[in-house]
């Protein structure tokens, strides 16, 4: 039997776990009613279903569940040919930009500015009203010809691109991919530079194999910069000026080394590296669009050579990039160069050579052309005095005699008068000396035996037999007034001669001289002119071209 402590003992903690469990059940109880009992209105708003009503589109869906990019596309098919009148902006922010997503006064918005921007007008607007339009044509709706789609949405882009900066992430991506859809074959490289050659890898691979295979000098800084093995922009002469110096330069030096390694090896630099392992991809079209994968697909194939993978290009280039850095830096007094391994000597010094001598024409003055008055009293005078021998000239004619000779000489003497009037009147126009009549039978380009065909460089006959292909080349594609140049660099009085050859064509003897040395890149490979000379190393050519 229990005692009397027991029990006591036992009846407390029966009485605690009743009052405990009573609690409980009380807090239990608070709970539910809590739960049970109605919300406050005011803290959770009920969003007015209203704001998105689309009654004034009238648009009618195909039955079925859509997607909702099919749902977009075929909205867009039914709104294709609305035009909106003239109505005030509305902000409109949304992550999926749709007409679904616009209320009324957005929709009346985005009708007008649409129809602006099909008239070549672009107001500022939001940045989610632009991508609509976008989707609208990717999807193929808004334009006939793929062409006009793609002039389209470039002219968004460079409108836009300046007040919506996030504008740059998506187009650059989605206008290429409209360029393989419809397999427009575009130049990509205004798209480099517009996206400063953050491109994927396979676009600009596929760019820069384009450009050395067909049209080097196209080839852009920005575009070579993803190929060398540092980064260039780090650079205190690039940020401190060298950038616009290298931007012109670049290209122009990666054209004199294609055209040295063609002379010299026989293959330019596309064919030195065997560049021509192509690799295809399925390319996802269109990513983060509001796009119908239905239309186009959900990729396209894209065939390309990964010249970013190759490494002994790489380093050539990036050799070329050193070698033309240092020798700008070097004619800009540039304190310090750039280490590490360098070119071959002999393609070095046709760089160094071909930025001494652009390098000097530049810094060369302009010469400013003499102005030109005509003396309206003088040349009065001349037209009178040509017209008083020309009416004297017909009375001797009526009288003269029916001997042949002396009929002749009658005929042609008015002639020689007025060219020799006409050579006056043109000579005080010009502000020049006057010439005789012989003078004005030499016309340019045109040999004074009096035949009509071009003046070309002239070789001796038994040294023309060996000249070799380039030099023949280079001949034909001269002009006369580079012949005529060459001839006065041989001749006695180099500078006076060549002086007035410029004179006579309108133009300066350092411009002619730079004519030379391109179409001497173009053929031969390399610069004839230093300065004002020959370079030596020709000058055992030009020793037989008669004089």
């Amino acid at each position: 039997m229990m005692n009397m402590d027991t029990l006591v003992r036992i009846h407390t903690q029966r009485t605690v776990k009743r009052n405990s469990m009573k609690e409980d059940s009380r807090q239990l109880e608070f709970m539910e009613i809590d739960l049970s009992e109605e919300p406050i209105t005011a803290a959770v708003p009920v969003p007015d279903r209203s704001t998105i009503v689309r009654a004034d589109f009238d648009i009618r869906l195909p039955g079925g569940i859509l997607s909702s990019e099919k749902r977009f596309v075929e909205e867009a098919r039914q709104l294709i040919e609305v035009e909106g009148e003239q109505a005030p902006f509305v902000p409109f922010m949304s992550y999926w930009p749709t007409y679904g997503v616009m209320n009324e006064p957005q929709r009346q918005w985005y009708m007008y500015w649409r129809t602006e921007v099909r008239q070549g007008r672009f107001p500022d607007t939001d940045l989610s009203y632009l991508f609509v339009h976008i989707y609208e044509l990717i999807n193929g709706i808004g334009w006939q010809e793929p062409q006009e789609g793609f002039n389209q949405l470039k002219q968004l882009w460079m409108n836009y691109r300046e007040r919506l900066p996030q504008l740059d992430v998506y187009m650059q991506e989605w206008i290429i991919d409209y360029d393989l859809v419809h397999e427009l074959n575009m130049s990509l490289s205004e798209i480099v530079e517009l996206s400063s050659g953050f491109l994927p890898p396979e676009i600009l691979d596929k760019e820069l194999q384009r450009l050395l295979s067909s049209n080097i000098s196209d080839i852009s800084l920005k575009l070579l910069q993803r190929y060398y093995d540092y980064d260039i922009t780090l650079s205190k002469f690039y940020r401190d000026g060298g950038m616009k110096v290298l931007e012109q330069y670049i290209p122009r030096v990666m054209v004199l080394v294609d055209s040295y390694m063609l002379r010299t090896r026989m293959a330019g630099i596309l064919d030195q590296f065997e560049l021509n392992h192509e690799r295809t991809i399925e390319r996802a079209l269109f990513r983060k669009a509001v796009y119908d994968e239905s239309i186009y697909g959900k990729s396209v194939r894209m065939t390309y050579v990964p010249i970013g993978e190759h490494a002994d290009f790489i380093q050539f280039v990036t050799r070329v990039f050193r070698c033309t850095e240092n020798k700008c830096r070097e004619l800009l007094g540039f304190r310090g160069r750039l280490r590490g391994k360098t070119l071959e000597p002999e393609l070095a010094n046709v760089i160094e050579r071909y930025l001494d001598k652009a390098f000097a024409v530049e810094q060369m003055p302009v010469v400013e052309q003499p102005i030109v008055r005509i003396d309206a009293e003088k040349l009065a005078s001349l037209q009178q005095e040509s017209e008083y021998v020309r009416r004297a000239l017909m009375i001797e004619e009526n009288h003269t005699t029916e001997d042949e000779g002396a009929n002749n000489a009658s005929s042609q003497a008015p002639m020689a008068i007025q060219s020799s009037t006409d050579e006056a009147e043109r000579a005080e126009e010009s502000n020049q000396p006057e010439v005789g009549f012989e003078g004005a039978l030499k016309t340019d380009g045109v040999q004074e035996n009096g035949n009509s065909e071009p003046l070309s460089l002239q070789w001796e006959a038994d040294f023309s037999a060996d000249l070799d292909e380039e030099w023949i080349q280079f001949s034909e594609m001269l002009s006369p007034q580079h012949v005529q140049a060459i001839y006065a660099l041989l001749g006695v009085n180099p500078d006076t001669e060549l002086m007035r050859v410029a004179e006579q064509y309108g133009t300066m003897p350092a411009l002619l001289l730079d004519e030379i040395n391109d179409v001497a890149m173009e053929t031969i490979g390399d610069l004839l002119i230093d300065g004002d000379l020959i370079v030596s190393d020709y000058m055992n050519v030009f020793e037989h071209v008669k004089r």
